[in-house]
């Protein structure tokens, strides 16, 4: 259970902190709390502020196909991720990552970031803060259920990269053989028979192939709504073939 902050604000300001520090929190941190500090409060985002403020950054580095990212040490404001910047740390976006991958990726960077400036703040050598670029800004809250469900007349490559960066949970919801599912793993394969139209689906070499909006895309894994149990190639394929009959 999260603490409740706004209660927890005399306690923060009898403690006489030089510097409050925050670390990937998604809450709000009210204002009493870092006030409560000569040197206010310091967060570290997993993104390159402004871009992607909120609470899923990975999800939408992922979703938007970035090159780079990063980490994103900044002063704490009253509004999300706006606070000016103190330092940031870059780092390429390998395309086959998931929303998972890009998290543990992001760890380290993040807890080195963390350290180093707040070791400045301690040596009385606090660095410069730049106000954030707002016409850079972009959003990244946690995805809605609408943006959880799978289009099929998207392109291949726009239903995978939406995969991965939901991938492994929550999944992308989609109905295979009318069973739902949520998707889990996915690629783009021009291996689609001609006779399917947009959005139908075959077994192609043991795999289900749905065709999009420019070819096709071989589903890999997920799992049943229903059951929770995760399913691979072979299990969508069977859904394929009992909705034929």
């Amino acid at each position: 259970m999260k603490p409740n902050l706004d209660e927890l604000a005399p306690r923060v300001r009898a403690l006489r902190p030089d510097l409050v520090v925050s670390w990937f929190w998604t809450n709000r941190i009210p204002r009493p709390i870092f006030e409560a500090a000569p040197f206010g409060g310091l967060n570290v985002h997993p993104s390159l502020l402004p871009r992607h403020r909120g609470a899923d950054p990975y999800f939408w580095t992922i979703d938007s196909g970035d090159p780079i990212t990063g980490v994103t040490a900044h002063r704490i404001d009253e509004h999300y991720d706006t606070g000016a910047i103190y330092a940031q740390r870059e780092m390429p976006v390998d395309p086959s990552w998931s929303a998972w991958t890009l998290a543990r990726k992001l760890d380290r960077p993040s807890l080195a970031l963390l350290r180093e400036t707040v070791a400045r703040f301690a040596r009385g050598e606090p660095p410069t803060a730049v106000p954030q670029d707002e016409s850079r800004a972009t959003d990244a809250p946690a995805p809605s259920d609408d943006d959880l469900v799978v289009q099929w007349k998207d392109t291949s490559d726009r239903i995978a990269r939406r995969i991965r960066a939901a991938s492994p949970w929550p999944g992308m919801w989609a109905e295979i053989g009318h069973h739902p599912v949520l998707i889990t793993r996915a690629e783009p394969t021009d291996d689609v028979p001609r006779a399917l139209m947009p959005t139908e689906a075959a077994v192609v070499n043991g795999s289900v192939v749905v065709r999009t909006g420019d070819r096709g895309l071989r589903l890999i894994s997920g799992r049943d709504v229903d059951t929770d149990l995760e399913l691979g190639t072979k299990e969508l394929a069977s859904l394929i073939t009992l909705a034929l009959g």
